[in-house]
């Protein structure tokens, strides 16, 4: 009878402490939706609890480097600089686990008949301020039968480090020479001058909403969200694709052989399918110091590789490809627990 007492109490308290633990983390807007619902749903299933700041990809890199959270969570994967300095501060090695697929979307204030086509070169030119109008006889050329204002354009631009522009500039880079010589590649580059600066996913959704003549990059679940129309994009192969779940998993699957063992890994301007897309990731240190809270942070992402990818569709955003949830699984058991 004792015996039994004292597995009951166990069993009793481990569940309390269970419901209890709290996993803090911090970083992209990009995939909060879909994390929002991840949280939700497990805290549900397990009690553990979630204080998730989404204040964009830049600021989640440096809150895991300082380790005053649990997680980092980027749409741009750490530099080979910022991962020896997080090694150096943390004592040990930040791992990239990817955890779904994301198109950024070219969402613009304007009322036309059907999606506004973009060639690589216009829209560089567009976020160079080389095309200042909207009809400009580029744009036009493109979008025949198409009646276009004649309007300035207004491009916005996220103000905050973002993983969104981390994957934005590494497109304009590939297909811009220009850009990737003048402004570059990274979660935060230095726009042209004459740009709209708004932060977050949600503050570029609004500012193209509330401003006539707008052109912005959001990821596609803030499109949708916000009933922003969003244009289609000639890719690599010569086609006009608009941004959806089947078009970032085609590119994805068209990239799969290049990605490599760390898995930071870009499919911008994919051979083929949409071209302005990305993975995100969560960054975790490989060697916890807490067990309770790194035991918890491991049966979460197992969780998320596995069935939590059933809820990104409904959200707008692509499960990953098997072979990569595969990767990734093997990834986390690669996390120590003291």
């Amino acid at each position: 009878m004792r015996l039994l007492l004292a597995s009951a109490l166990c069993i009793f308290l481990s569940s309390s402490l269970l419901a209890q633990l709290q996993l803090n983390g911090a970083g992209a807007t990009f995939p909060y939706v879909l994390y929002s619902k991840w949280f939700d749903v497990y805290k549900k299933k397990t009690g553990i609890q979630f204080n998730y700041q989404s204040i964009g990809s830049g600021g989640g890199i440096k809150q895991i480097t300082d380790g005053t959270v649990d997680f980092g969570a980027s749409d741009g994967p750490m530099t080979d600089e910022q991962l020896a300095l997080a090694r150096q501060k943390r004592g040990t090695d930040i791992l990239h686990i990817p955890t779904t697929l994301g198109a950024v979307v070219i969402a613009y204030n304007l009322a036309l008949p059907k999606p506004l086509q973009l060639t690589p070169d216009v829209l560089a030119d567009i976020f160079l301020g080389v095309i200042k109008r909207w009809d400009d006889r580029r744009i036009a050329a493109i979008n025949p039968g198409v009646s276009l204002p004649s309007k300035p354009i207004v491009v916005v631009h996220r103000s905050d480090g973002s993983g969104t522009t981390a994957i934005f500039t590494d497109y304009l880079c590939k297909i811009s020479n220009y850009w990737k010589q003048r402004y570059g590649q990274g979660t935060s580059v230095s726009w042209p001058k004459g740009t709209l600066g708004a932060k977050g996913n949600e503050g570029v959704a609004g500012q193209i909403k509330q401003t006539s003549g707008s052109i912005g990059y959001v990821e596609l679940a803030y499109a949708e969200q916000n009933n922003l129309p969003y244009a289609a994009i000639k890719n690599y192969a010569g086609e006009f694709i608009l941004p959806s779940l089947s078009e970032v998993t085609r590119a994805a699957e068209s990239m799969l052989g290049g990605i490599p063992e760390d898995l930071r890994a870009s499919i911008t301007n994919a051979p083929r399918g949409y071209p302005i897309a990305g993975f995100t990731w969560l960054l975790v240190p490989r060697k916890q110091s807490n067990r309770a809270k790194g035991k918890a942070l491991v049966d979460f992402l197992r969780w998320a590789l596995t069935e939590g990818q059933a809820y990104c569709a409904d959200l707008h955003y692509a499960p990953l490809p098997k072979s990569v949830a595969e990767r990734a699984l093997k990834k986390v058991s690669l996390i120590e627990l003291p």
